[in-house]
This record gives C-alpha cells, structure tokens and sequence, in this order.
C-alpha cells in the first residue's frame, strides 16, 4: 500500500492513504491519526490501511479525494532515529581516489553508517533553505526504509522482517563544510541540514518483482535545473542491502518504530567523466560531489560548481511502465531569510 502525510498545520500532520497511481486520498482518522501511530501499532492498524487501500483502488472508497502531491510533508515530518549509510561503495572509492587515498578493507565489509537530525525533516515540495552559497550545498539523492522495532544485535534475516516502508530521499550536504567537521573526529552535525523525503511511502510488497534481496531494483531519477542528471540503478552495486544496515544500526542498541535508514548516495560503477554523464550515455550521477570527483581525477581539478540560489532539483523513481512510484521530491535552493 501506499501511505502519505498531508500537512495540517501540526507537526505531525494527517496520515491518509494514496492510490496505487496517485491520483486520489482517503484520510483515515478512525484507523490512525499519523503515519507514527500507525508505526507504533502496526500489526493492528496494517490490515485496516490495507482495506482503504484496496478500496481506493477498485473505485470503491466513499470519501475520496484528487492526491495533490505539493500538500505533502516528509511521510514522517519528524522521527525519533534517521541514520543513513553508505552502502554503495563506488560512491567511497571515488572520494578515496580523488584524494589518492586507499580505501579500507573493513569497508567492504561493514557499514559506514552516521546519525542524522530527525526532529524536522522538511516537506518534498519545501525549499532547501541555506545561509550561504560558499557552504558548498549539494543534493544526494537516495533510497531509505521505515522500520518497525528491531531488537539489539538483530540478523539480516530478522532486520528484513522489521522494514516497513519504502521511500525516497534528498539528504542535503554542505560539503565546503565537512573537512573541517571531519577534522575535528566526531563526525557530521552543520555540514547534514533537514532532508526531504519522497511525497509517499510505500510497502516493500506493493513494489513486487523490483523489490529482490532488500534492494530496490529501478533507476533513480534525477534533474537538476529540469535537466536529466542521474539515472542510476539503486540495486546495482550495493555492498550492503537495507537488511544489513538495519541490522549494523542494530548492533548495539533497539531500533523503535519509525527509525528510518538510508541507502547513501546511489551510484553505479562506470568509466570515466567523458563517459559516466547521461549526455555521453552513461547513467549520470544522484550528486554533485561525484561528477566533481570525477572531474578531479580525470583534470586535476573540480570544474562543476554546487548548487546555487534558484537551481532546482528533481527525484523520482518510476515503475516499468513509466508511473511515479514514490511521487516526486522538487526543491529549489533558497536563502533562509526568503522564508515566509
């Protein structure tokens, strides 16, 4: 099924539910107020959910509505954990190499993993708002899971169970920010402003054949200023599956419900800069960081600058016949003291 949250003007905002297509909603006040309430009570209020959406998508549904997708906030506004990976390790290789570093071996096999702020994410269609265009500001476009609770040192096998929901996200950095955080040996906190997180949310079950090993089989879409930038396959080249990040987020302490982790930067292994971008037909990038990576390695030097006040970025994930699975997160870089 397909869950939204429709910004009201609390915090939380209202759970309703989505068509297949996304064409129309049916609020559910009588089954759960929020998407967290439905988390926390998920083994009761899952089958009614699913009943409304059955309904919506066989024309049944009495009370439904047009699905606009610029009322939606982040499907969770706010969570009580968002820890994002980085479990595509071509992403890592390329930092590594542009700075002719070697990469670890032990990342290869367990996780880099940080925790992110969770108590204000900001809606699909909100601005990405920044003091300053010398911090360096960049999209990164990725795929993320809710969780329902997962118990200390859980398996792969168990943290599959738990994985609730299905959604996309922009997870904002400000990269001219980071070496110096990363200096200072305790990890990111200015340079990881509110992410966005896709219009709908989804059950791994709606997304069928395209859903294989806790990985999501389809291309990410990304435009950056109504330009085709990004088309890499977010199940290609995936060290780790959401099933092993839940699990390494695990390890030490209890996931609660509504705990969301993220997949990092998607990226595919390809071959050069000349190559790698959709113009010269390879599969682009989901952020800016990459191609100026590449850049480095193949120049001496970075040429593509970030984002600056007015560019606009795109993400979406389609299914085989071409229909938005998730909706759609457009942003707009904004300067923080535009806000109305």
């Amino acid at each position: 099924m397909k869950l939204a949250t429709l910004k009201d003007g609390s915090r939380d905002g209202r759970l309703v539910v989505v068509s297949r297509d996304l064409s129309r909603y049916q609020h559910v006040p009588k089954i759960s107020a929020t998407l967290q309430h439905a988390l926390d009570n998920w083994d009761l209020v899952a089958p009614r959910l699913e009943q409304v959406y059955a309904a919506l998508n066989a024309g049944d549904a009495v009370d439904a509505q047009p699905f606009d997708q610029q009322y939606c906030h982040s499907p969770l506004p706010r969570a009580y954990q968002w820890a994002d990976g980085s479990a595509y390790i071509n992403h890592v290789e390329l930092v590594r190499k542009a700075r002719n570093a070697e990469v670890p071996a032990s990342f290869y096999t367990d996780p880099l993993m940080y925790q992110g702020g969770s108590d204000s994410f900001v809606g699909p269609r909100d601005p990405v708002y920044v003091l300053s265009e010398e911090w360096g500001v960049d999209l990164e476009a990725e795929v993320a899971v809710i969780t329902g609770d997962v118990r200390m040192g859980a398996t792969p096998e168990d943290a599959a169970k738990a994985i609730r929901l299905v959604m996309l996200v922009n997870d904002v950095s400000l990269r001219n920010l980071i070496p110096n955080e990363l200096a200072k040996g305790f990890g990111f906190f200015q340079s990881k402003p509110a992410s966005a997180f896709s219009p709908v949310a989804v059950t791994p079950d709606e997304l069928g054949a395209d859903w294989v090993d806790n990985k999501l089989h389809l291309p990410l879409l990304v435009h950056l200023n109504s330009q085709p930038f990004g088309k890499p396959n977010a199940g290609e080249d995936m060290t780790f599956n959401f099933a092993q990040l839940v699990a390494h987020a695990a390890s030490t302490r209890e996931l609660g419900a509504g705990a969301i982790i993220g997949s990092g930067t998607v990226s595919n292994k390809q071959g050069n800069l000349h190559g790698s971008s959709i113009a010269n037909g390879g599969v682009g990038y989901c952020c800016l960081a990459e191609v100026r990576m590449y850049e480095t390695i193949e120049t001496g030097k970075p040429q593509t600058p970030f984002l600056k006040f007015g560019d606009t970025v795109r993400i979406e994930m389609q299914d085989a016949q071409g229909a938005s699975i998730f909706g759609v997160i457009d942003q707009t870089v904004t300067h923080y003291k535009e806000r109305g």
